[in-house]
């Protein structure tokens, strides 16, 4: 029975590019065109070997690590960052969690390096205290142009986790795709917890309905710049905001603002 290999990538020719060379190898591969898509492979049935890409559309690599390691606690299979932007994330890549790293390079040379990478993971998944776990292309440097996009999305994630209310990001399919830490502590989950979730698995009975209304509202009367509605949950009364959330003009999903409304109250 061959190995199964997951592929998360929104690099379709890199995708390509990969799944030819393992299946050359006698692999079976699962593509995922992002993180969101990963972890619905994932759910599905046990794989060998994950392969994940650091900067993918709505989850990306690091939530799909961190995802992978806090609900798969126990599968033994290695995770193999490879990705573009190592290079320019050399300071991250402990807090990554990925067991080895790959450097994107030119497709040439990635055939010989990915080739010589597999036959050392075929005989030893995991490395060793004393192994190299990053994998690199020859004659690549840091790139300006990486580098700022880094840290535009880095300051981008800033401004979610800073601004003063619960945030959470709603797919157009009405599952979870992000959570400021806020939020996460209104709902008393962790965000492995609630990633690719449908939104109303996380509302106690009290809220499902009035959310459920919100989220149609702001859908079937786009005039309208919100939809809120308050609820109880762990004794707490929350207020809700529900947006559209758009993209290029198209609707992508649903944003929701959170507010514990009993920490702005006044004394008794």
């Amino acid at each position: 029975m061959s190995k199964k290999v997951l592929v998360a990538d929104n690099d379709f020719f890199f995708v390509e590019f990969l799944t030819e060379l393992l299946e050359g190898r006698g692999y079976e591969v699962i593509r995922a065109c992002d993180g969101k898509e990963a972890i619905s492979k994932l759910e599905e049935g046990p794989i060998d070997l994950l392969f994940a890409d650091m900067v993918m559309p709505k989850i990306d690599g690091t939530q799909l690590i961190q995802y992978t390691r806090k609900k798969f606690p126990g599968a033994h299979f290695p995770i193999v960052v490879i990705s573009g932007t190592i290079i320019e994330q050399l300071d991250m890549v402990n807090k990554i969690g990925a067991d080895y790293y790959i450097v994107k390079g030119p497709m040439e040379q990635m055939a010989v390096q990915i080739n010589r990478f597999m036959e050392k993971i075929e005989t030893q998944p995991f490395p060793s205290p004393s192994d190299q776990d990053l994998f690199e292309a020859e004659h690549l440097y840091p790139r300006q142009a990486t580098a700022d996009l880094i840290d535009s999305i880095n300051f981008q994630r800033a401004i979610t986790e800073s601004v003063g209310v619960g945030i959470i990001v709603v797919d157009k399919d009405a599952k979870i795709l992000n959570a400021n830490s806020l939020a996460l502590e209104i709902l008393n989950k962790s965000l492995e917890d609630v990633l690719n979730r449908a939104v109303t698995t996380i509302f106690q009975k009290n809220g499902k309905g009035l959310l459920v209304a919100g989220l149609k509202k702001v859908i079937q009367d786009q005039t309208l710049r919100k939809s809120a509605f308050s609820f109880t949950i762990y004794e707490r009364e929350i207020r809700t905001i529900v947006s559209l959330f758009k993209v290029n003009g198209e609707i992508a999903g649903w944003i929701l603002a959170m507010e514990d409304t009993d920490q702005w109250a006044g004394p008794a």
